[in-house]
């Protein structure tokens, strides 16, 4: 039976919730969990060549590319090395769901143009907050992520073996 006091959606913001669910991080929400999200999705527009954040920024947003073209670089003695293109449908900055992190790399526009929805830090863990089942959806999937770029890693070190120091790594 239909429960007539059930929330329905408008075709806009069921359009937003199937791109969301087209990303990992959010590909295992509800419509109704996703739904916590629609107030703090705030659209920004960057302009080519316009930093989104700096390596060592204090992570306070996340990210959700939806047009454009955006660099992740690494600044090694003075030069950006570029560790990879985004492209729409990506997501930035997800470092920002764990409390007192700050960016490991650099964005920045490659196209003319860059579309985001972005989310505050602080809807974030409003959102977390209130809704702990979105927090470990998020969390696991934030983790889950990580332990692919983990594998990645170690594959890439085991067939460059010398280029660098892995225990590096593990030091305090």
């Amino acid at each position: 039976m239909l429960n007539p006091f059930t929330r329905t959606f408008s075709e806009e913001e069921q359009s937003i919730f199937r791109f969301l669910k087209s990303l990992p991080l959010f590909e295992a929400l509800t419509d109704k969990e996703l739904s916590h999200f629609l107030p703090h999705l705030h659209e920004r527009t960057y302009q080519a060549e316009e930093v989104v954040f700096f390596r060592n920024d204090p992570s306070h947003a996340l990210y959700i590319l939806r047009k454009g073209r955006v660099n992740l670089t690494l600044d090694v003695n003075g030069n950006f090395e570029v560790l990879r293109e985004l492209t729409a449908g990506s997501v930035l900055g997800e470092n920002c769901i764990l409390e007192g992190t700050k960016r490991p790399m650099n964005a920045y526009v490659m196209s003319e143009t860059a579309q985001f929805y972005v989310i505050p830090k602080d809807n974030l863990l409003l959102i977390f907050e209130n809704s702990p089942e979105v927090k470990a959806k998020m969390l696991e999937e934030f983790a889950r992520v990580n332990e692919l770029h983990m594998k990645k890693l170690f594959k890439f070190y085991r067939n460059s073996f010398g280029l660098f120091n892995l225990a590096d790594i593990y030091k305090e």
